[in-house]
């Protein structure tokens, strides 16, 4: 059995609350971490060497198992997966996880795809932390957009095609996303919008509507720097035809710069990879 399925068996011996008659213990500490968009090749260094010292590792369902497998063999892992509509813990629980941890004398990895500042509520985690008294410390991660761009070969800033690029989410709580639609769409500037796949039928409309050209270049990327990656090159008004029946975790970018976009990586450049992965 895996560690993480055992984890999962057994889940009421992860969690230490205060109380009892133990001595008081030294507050641990919370490392908000980015785990990168998957591939472990894209996980940090810091990343790497924090992970290593971990009690507890607390992790999003989008971190890959080949980075959980880095984690101590003595680690507990917590999964506490969100997925649109569905939750595993509620984040106020995952804050107060997070706190009971440390209060325990543990260090806590909070293990989190892509940036835990780039739509990963890292931000709401920090505070929790900061409010209870909890030492929180903060390793960025190489977020999702930066690995769709540089896979496809498309730059999110390019001179004369983009002298912008601005990340928004395309996901909403109720109705629709509350965006600047005329300041996206102005031309020469990057959209990339996360968590957008149910939602593309309306941003293509409200960009086009805002006076974005409906030829305007654009990319999907799902499972950005995975080997399962897909990645369609269409138009900002193609986006809803692109998009349909697709799921997972995926990026839409819109720009004129993603008209430098590759479907598919060269043969020669897999085959480069899988040479270079052999003689390590």
């Amino acid at each position: 059995m895996s560690r993480q399925a055992a984890n999962a068996a057994h889940p009421n011996r992860l969690v230490l609350l205060g109380g009892g008659r133990r001595a008081k213990r030294e507050a641990g500490v919370v490392w908000l971490v980015g785990a990168g968009p998957g591939d472990p090749d894209l996980l940090t260094i810091r990343a790497l060497k924090v992970l290593n010292t971990a009690d507890v590792v607390v992790h999003d369902g989008l971190v890959s198992d080949e980075i959980l497998s880095l984690a101590p063999q003595t680690a507990r892992l917590i999964s506490v997966a969100k997925r649109k509509a569905r939750h595993t813990l509620p984040q106020d629980q995952i804050n107060q996880l997070l706190i009971a941890f440390a209060l325990e004398g543990l260090t806590v990895v909070r293990l989190k795809g892509g940036d835990p500042f780039i739509f990963g509520r890292g931000g709401e985690e920090l505070q929790a932390c900061r409010d209870a008294g909890v030492e929180c410390r903060v390793v960025p991660g190489i977020t999702a957009a930066l690995a769709a761009s540089a896979s496809a070969g498309a730059p999110l800033t390019h001179r004369g095609a983009a002298q912008a690029v601005t990340f928004v989410t395309g996901h909403a709580a109720h109705d629709e996303p509350d965006l600047d639609w005329p300041a996206l769409a102005r031309a020469n500037h990057t959209v990339v919008v996360y968590m957008g796949l149910t939602t593309s039928h309306l941003i293509s409309a409200r960009l086009i509507e805002a006076g974005r050209d409906a030829a305007t270049p654009a990319l999907v990327v799902l499972n950005a720097s995975r080997a399962d990656e897909q990645r369609f090159v269409t138009t900002l008004a193609g986006l809803p035809a692109a998009t349909e029946g697709l799921k997972g975790p995926a990026l839409l970018i819109v720009g004129e710069a993603m008209a430098l976009a590759q479907a598919s990586v060269p043969a020669e450049v897999d085959d480069l990879i899988r040479i270079a992965s052999v003689s390590a």
